[in-house]
């Protein structure tokens, strides 16, 4: 037998009953600025909540707690200026997630970083642990999005299991 090709997705109708904006037609541009500082206020708290309950931890303190609460932004602006342009064309804000958080806690208990006397030596060990562990990880996720291994999971899942899958990251 043949091949079973796979489904296609429903082709954009131009524009939707009941909702305001479809693919051809965006907000215009005094609300797109609302609607993305609106964005901005939501994920403000995820960016301040996990330098704030982590970096103490560490060792750091107010002015590296700054530091990382800046790159934070930074790098969210960043990330969802390349998601809209390049990735999913989404009008979505990528900002800090709590994913992270209990793999962050387990490097900053780890035994090694215990006996730094340098509050500030310790903050710099702790950043560089977990920036490594991150980058190590981010590799794997690159090598399953890019082989089409994640292509092989995805059909096994139903919108029944992917909704709260989906939400369970969305809450952090």
């Amino acid at each position: 037998g043949g091949k079973a090709e796979e489904p296609q997705p429903h082709p954009p109708k131009e524009q939707l009953p009941n909702v305001s904006y479809c693919i051809t037609s965006p907000p215009p541009w005094p609300e797109a600025i609302i609607l993305g500082f609106q964005h901005y206020i939501v994920m403000l708290g995820t960016t301040v909540l996990i330098p704030t309950a982590l970096v103490p931890q560490m060792g750091g303190g107010n002015k590296e707690k700054a530091e990382v609460i800046q790159t934070l932004l930074f790098v969210a602006g960043l990330n969802t200026l390349l998601q809209s342009l390049f990735g999913t064309r989404l009008p979505a804000v990528i900002a800090g997630s709590y994913t992270f958080v209990p793999t962050t806690i387990s490097i900053i208990l780890a035994g090694r970083f215990s006996d730094e006397p340098d509050p500030i030596e310790k903050f710099k060990r702790i950043m560089r642990a977990t920036q490594g562990a991150l980058i190590v990880a981010s590799t794997l996720q690159i090598v399953l999005g890019f082989s089409g291994l994640w292509r092989n999971v995805t059909r096994f899942l139903s919108p029944l299991s992917a909704v709260p899958l989906v939400s369970l990251v969305g809450f952090g």
